[in-house]
């Protein structure tokens, strides 16, 4: 039930946001933002999360996507070994981001948890994702050195979405 209100809250988003600008995706950091689309994004998010606080909309919308495009042992038929992989976000400093990893095992009797602490100053806030044909995941990757930073559910637009509000996150964490 919580998984459909929060698609249909992030489809309205997406389509309101369609409607009054262009889409641009983190994933092709060649066009750039114009400063239009980002207050009308971060307004709609703002609407969404009922908060004046751009930074805690982005943090919840970032949270609520990593929840729904989750990779969760049901998607991994035919896998020899498989796991759920949650994530969540927090912020722990002035340009800190902690992304708790957690990864259970189909019987959900073990479970493995990892924190990694993300600097952001001095790094490219654009988000790089790779949805490969072949696999069932998507991977974003750490925008300090481009290596794998988590896994979703291989789905395009919400890995593009995604890596549209970390790149937001990021550049809002920058500022201080």
């Amino acid at each position: 039930m919580q998984l459909r209100l929060t698609r249909k809250l992030i489809c309205a988003v997406l389509l309101g946001g369609c409607v009054a600008v262009s889409p641009v995706f983190a994933g092709e950091p060649s066009g750039g933002l114009s400063s239009a689309e980002q207050s009308n994004y971060l307004a709609e998010l703002k609407r969404l999360y009922l908060t004046q606080n751009e930074r805690q909309a982005l943090l919840a919308h970032s949270n609520d996507l990593l929840k729904t495009y989750a990779l969760r042992a049901a998607y991994q038929v035919g896998q020899a070994q498989r796991q759920d992989r949650l994530y969540q976000l927090s912020v722990t400093g002035p340009g800190e981001l902690l992304l708790r990893e957690e990864v259970r095992s189909e019987s959900g009797t073990d479970v493995a948890v990892r924190n990694q602490r993300i600097v952001l100053f001095g790094v490219d806030p654009y988000v790089r994702y790779d949805c490969p044909a072949s696999g069932i995941r998507c991977v974003l990757h750490n925008p300090q050195d481009g290596s794998p930073l988590l896994s979703i559910v291989r789905d395009h637009k919400g890995a593009a979405e995604l890596a549209k509000a970390l790149s937001f996150l990021i550049r809002n964490l920058q500022k201080g």
